[in-house]
């Protein structure tokens, strides 16, 4: 629920830790504890003193790169920030409405991910990643069929004007192609992580690692992954991501820093289970 206010009860120039607060004590008391955890979460990501038209949509685009969960997990957390951003945009303390560009990303990381002691156009995958692209490239590939038997049967309206169905029909193809392509690209390039590489004492691609927050004190899951197989609703982060990048050949009891826009976050690596 977005607390309903007026534009002028927040000053300009609030700070995200000022406008965070503002919010929650808006917000009814069954939904303040849940929407407070996951606000204040974001605003130490950016940092307190940070100002609110100071944030970018790509940086408010890339957030949920930080949540694993389940995808109803994700959702959860994401309504709580996109109502927060949709609130201070009702105050007037930002141009645009950033609530639109926070979205759950599939494979979202832009750089090449990479893994230590791999070359740098290797693709590097889980055994389980592996599979899992193969059995979505086989089912992307039983659907071409019904798709040709659509296009065969929206083509059979002779008025192209306003032929909907068609114009849609071969927009999806085009997208199923595409995704056809980029995964038979993948595999082909792909190399399957060996016995070696997934029984490391040091966290590689695959592992799942358990962190604690040396600041807050809470706990999160994430299994380290090549870009291809990143998926935050799964706990599967690219190997290219921050978080990534600082676990990657650490050990169990590391203390890692991070750094966000805020400046370096500070964990402690609880746990290791390797694949």
């Amino acid at each position: 629920m977005i607390p309903q206010s007026t534009p002028s009860s927040a000053p300009a120039n609030s700070s995200l830790g000022q406008v965070a607060t503002q919010f929650v004590l808006r917000l009814p008391s069954e939904e303040r504890l849940k929407a407070q955890q996951e606000v204040y979460k974001f605003v130490r990501w950016y940092g307190e003193e940070r100002q609110l038209n100071e944030l970018t949509v790509p940086e408010v685009a890339n957030y949920a790169e930080q949540l694993t969960s389940s995808t109803t997990e994700v959702a959860e957390k994401l309504g709580a920030i996109k109502a927060f951003l949709v609130y201070g945009h009702k105050q007037g303390l930002t141009k645009r409405n950033l609530a639109v560009h926070i979205k759950i990303k599939k494979g979202s990381s832009k750089s090449l991910a990479r893994s230590r002691g791999h070359s740098p156009g290797e693709v590097v995958l889980t055994a389980q990643g592996y599979a899992d692209l193969e059995a979505e490239l086989a089912a992307l590939i039983s659907e071409r069929p019904r798709i040709a038997e659509e296009l065969r049967k929206a083509a059979a309206d002779k008025d192209f004007r306003e032929n909907a169905p068609l114009e849609a029909t071969r927009e999806y193809q085009g997208q199923l192609e595409a995704r056809i392509r980029e995964l038979e690209s993948t595999l082909k390039a792909a190399k399957v992580m060996d016995k070696k590489e997934a029984t490391s004492r040091r966290i590689a691609v695959g592992d799942t690692v358990v962190l604690r927050d040396l600041v807050a004190g809470e706990k999160a899951d994430y299994t380290l992954v090549d870009r291809r197989e990143a998926d935050p609703t799964k706990g599967k982060i690219s190997v290219a991501s921050p978080m990534g990048q600082a676990l990657l050949g650490r050990q169990g009891g590391d203390a890692i820093e991070v750094r966000a826009p805020a400046g370096i976050l500070h964990y402690q690596i609880e746990t290791i289970r390797h694949r």
